[in-house]
């Protein structure tokens, strides 16, 4: 267990489809995180900025493209890029500074301003790249990765794009009480149904759209939370950025093939662990070193935001979790349990499904979402007596993304 970081500010700039800069939504969300903080961006001696691949060369150095937006103060700058995972290593970059003692604050702040229409790998020639070689040699966008991994579900466990439906049933309805969401009405199982197939099983509203919009934490040392008036802040416990293990057996985006098994190493990790127990999931270890770095389980949980790309992820998080056994993730969403006012709400903001992916800000958003949600300030969205939740998405490339908060 390591020493937890308060959370002494959250902003966000409403996602969307704005036409404006990264640097703007960027900046806007700081401001408010700022505000929200009762801090001056002066007051500041480090920012982080979760990097954007679309933005230009200022999307690769978001971090000084972030402050000098602000206005230079000479903050130590950081930038850092991985993919969906940009936020959740962003926060763990600045909580290594507030820990080793190099901040007693810090500012992170992702944002991004999407394309219409699929994401694509950046230009060039790049054969030895699994993102580039998917789309060159398969075609293969993202949705087609969504719609096997529905189809794994449907074959393994007998769900059904009925039960995929209710994913977006409940995320729109808790999007529709959102006001930084940018899909805000709720939909129908009937709706979705109707909606025009994008990768079979997977309907349009099955899947989420591409989105502009930003996300920023102002972040500190209980002490200094202490000294600034911040006696009981959220307070984050865990951050989880681990990297998947051999061998890998079920086909992970951006990857056209699975791992070999037994992986190709000598010994008892060949078995998938140094102890030659089979390895879990990417996803679900991703969710264990969170749990085991925070000393809490899924039973401790009071909801949990999850990186529900498309609804029958949605359902295959619920297992990563450790919210039920494998293949139990239909029967949740089913019964309830995950809908606002069910055991244990998951989305609560909306998620992707009602947000967007705006890439180098959605993880933290998810901790946004926690930090109102644990101040018991989420409004008609209030999960009530929440204490403690769970963030998890995953980067390209293997970049786990999870983090626990508490109150």
């Amino acid at each position: 267990m390591t020493a937890d970081i308060a959370v002494l500010g959250a902003g966000m700039h409403p996602w969307g489809k704005w036409g404006r800069s990264f640097t703007a939504y960027g900046v806007a969300a700081a401001r408010a995180a700022l505000a929200d903080a009762g801090l001056g961006w002066r007051d500041i001696p480090s920012i982080v900025g979760a990097a954007t691949v679309r933005g230009g060369y200022p999307g690769y150095v978001a971090g000084a493209s972030f402050a000098r937006a602000l206005g230079w103060q000479g903050a130590r700058v950081t930038s850092v890029y991985a993919a969906c995972a940009s936020g959740a290593q962003a926060i763990a970059a600045a909580r290594a500074q507030i820990l080793a003692g190099l901040a007693d604050v810090v500012l992170v702040v992702g944002a991004d301003a999407a394309p219409k229409g699929f994401f694509a790998p950046a230009g060039g020639e790049r054969p030895d790249d699994p993102d580039w070689l998917r789309f060159r040699v398969l075609g293969a966008t993202n949705p087609a990765y969504f719609g096997l991994y529905a189809r794994r579900r449907m074959a393994l466990y007998g769900d059904t794009p009925e039960e995929f439906a209710l994913v977006k049933v409940k995320n729109a309805a808790a999007g529709a009480l959102n006001p930084l969401a940018r899909y805000r009405k709720p939909v129908s199982a009937r709706e979705v149904a109707a909606s025009p197939v994008v990768a079979d099983p997977l309907r349009l509203l099955d899947i989420c759209a591409t989105s502009d919009g930003g996300a920023a934490l102002v972040l500190s040392s209980p002490d200094f939370a202490r000294r600034h008036g911040h006696p009981d802040p959220v307070r984050i416990r865990a951050v989880s950025t681990v990297t998947p293990e051999y061998p890998r057996t079920v086909l992970d985006l951006p990857d056209i093939a699975t791992d070999p098994a037994p992986a190709p190493s000598a010994g008892p990790a060949a078995t998938g662990s140094p102890a030659g127990r089979p390895s879990p999931s990417f996803r679900a270890a991703i969710a264990r070193a969170a749990y085991e770095e925070a000393g809490l389980g899924p039973e401790d949980l009071s909801l949990a935001e999850v990186y529900d790309l498309s609804t029958a992820l949605e359902l295959e998080w619920y297992e990563d979790l450790g919210l039920c056994a494998a293949g139990g993730g239909a029967a949740l969403v089913r019964d309830g349990v995950t809908a606002l006012g069910g055991r244990l709400p998951v989305n609560p903001s909306g998620g992707l499904a009602s947000f967007g992916e705006a890439v180098p800000a959605q993880a933290l958003a998810q901790v946004c979402e926690l930090t109102w949600q644990l101040r018991g300030v989420a409004g008609d969205r209030q999960v009530p007596g929440a204490r403690a939740g769970i963030t998890a998405n995953q980067g390209l490339f293997g970049h786990g993304s999870a983090v626990v908060a508490v109150r």
